[in-house]
């Protein structure tokens, strides 16, 4: 659909250049309503929806100044262009300052004030769009983006909620591919930090000889490479939030800077310089057992207990199978394209028993292939991959799947006690009594195979 041209409001009290303006502008392809003085043109103003304003400032009765102060408090969002002489050029000033975005002075050609009326129009579309695109990002990272009515979901969110309105530090823990980065946006999104931006950086994908630079930027010359001066991820999310994934794989030289950069509100670069202040919110997460890495002194004690000012705890998939049906028609409709395509029940069942180690991520991959290799507009359980199919081999009552190349007994008995724990929620004695175990005994386990308290 073609877009509509902008209209305009000329006000000038002088009839020749007024005539000459309307002329050119409509020429221009603009719909141009032209009045003579100040008050006619907030009547105007009053009636209709104007794109841009354009007034000169020196009128009879009520000046440009006030019809610019006047236009702004309607509405914020309509440009206003101001027409000076020479000698005014200090009332102009005063016009930009008060909100005006931009002036034309007396005399001036048309090619001048064509391209000061196209910038500023342009200007206004982009800012337009920008508003809108942190709209749908809003919408796109609520809370509610995070599909599921599972207990274990809605109290994350729930505490969620409450941290976004502050600025306190948080600390997302989880396996891999249950939302942590998702999580993360969304506090963000909801926080009044929402217009700042949102930074990631994964701290295990980074060289270690290259993640200082990349967290704290570097100065021109500081290694071979470095060319110029880089700003670093803190830089870039000044005014924002910082989000560090992978925290856990962090050497113990760059956690005390990073401390330093939470406790202190500036960074140094790598190279020296003078110090560089930085307003950053922080949101860390990891798959690790931090605690555990703090018994080990890879972990510093001080940045942990600094992050974890508000800890939550994203749970894997397999202990909310609930919500598994919900996320499939999630995918299925972010997928499926424009055509309706209905999931069986033997498929959406298929999927319910399975443990999903690789949780919403791996769930969300196995809906898209599904997708792809279907006949129809139906997915059936022929359209999963056979580990989601094959119900193994049945032992005291466990079903197992045993796959030919062999089977680790160490990464079956880690499953078992996961598993265990999953299903009493974390109670340690009820696992241990589930497992035939001594509460002792399932302790020293998970610390064997590092399975998160």
């Amino acid at each position: 659909m073609r877009k509509p041209e902008p209209r305009i409001l000329l006000i000038d009290d002088d009839d020749s250049l007024r005539r000459v303006m309307e002329y050119n502008l409509q020429k221009e392809g603009y719909i141009v309503t032209a009045v003579v003085s100040g008050e006619e043109g907030l009547t105007r103003f009053r009636e209709a929806s104007f794109d841009l304003v354009i007034t000169d400032i020196t009128m009879p009765g009520m000046s440009g100044m006030e019809v610019l102060q006047q236009v702004k408090a309607a509405s914020p969002g309509t440009e206003v262009i101001v027409i000076t002489a020479y000698g005014t050029i200090e009332s102009a000033v005063e016009a930009m300052k008060t909100g005006a975005a931009d002036y034309v002075t007396k005399p001036f050609n048309r090619d001048e004030f064509r391209i000061i009326v196209e910038r500023t129009l342009r200007l206004r579309d982009l800012e337009k769009e920008n508003r809108q695109l942190r709209a749908e990002l809003r919408d796109k990272y609520r809370f509610e983006g995070i599909i599921g009515t599972s207990p274990q979901i809605t109290r994350v969110l729930e505490t969620a909620g409450r941290v976004a309105k502050s600025d306190a530090t948080v600390l997302i823990t989880g396996e891999s591919g249950t939302g942590k980065e998702l999580l993360a946006r969304g506090i963000h999104y909801n926080s009044s930090r929402s217009e700042g931006p949102f930074v990631t950086i994964n701290c295990a994908a980074i060289p270690e000889n290259l993640l200082e630079s990349e967290l704290f930027g570097h100065v021109r010359g500081a290694f071979t490479g470095a060319v110029k001066d880089k700003a670093g991820k803190f830089e870039l999310a000044h005014g924002g939030t910082l989000f560090l994934d992978e925290v856990g794989e962090l050497k113990v030289e760059h956690q005390a800077k990073v401390l330093r950069a939470l406790q202190e509100k500036e960074i140094d670069r790598v190279g020296g310089g003078a110090p560089v202040s930085v307003d950053v919110r922080l949101i860390a997460a990891t798959n690790r057992d931090l605690s555990l890495a703090m018994e080990s002194g890879e972990f510093r004690n001080d940045l942990y207990y600094r992050l974890s000012v508000i800890t939550l705890d994203m749970p894997p998939l397999r202990i909310r199978r609930e919500d598994i049906p919900l996320l499939a028609e999630h995918f299925i409709a972010k997928h499926g394209g424009n055509k309706r395509v209905v999931a069986e029940r033997e498929f959406l069942s298929a999927l319910a028993r399975y443990t999903w180690p690789g949780n919403v991520r791996e769930l969300e991959n196995t809906i898209e292939r599904a997708l792809i290799l279907r006949q129809g507009e139906t997915l059936s359980i022929a359209d999963l991959p056979e580990r989601l199919t094959h119900k193994g081999e049945t032992i005291a009552g466990l079903s197992l799947e045993l796959p030919d190349e062999g089977i680790s007994l160490e990464e079956l008995e880690k499953t078992l006690l996961v598993m265990a724990l999953d299903r009493h929620e974390g109670n340690q004695t009820k696992a241990a009594k589930f497992l035939g175990l001594t509460r002792p005994t399932l302790i020293y386990r998970m610390e064997k195979y590092g399975i998160q308290k």
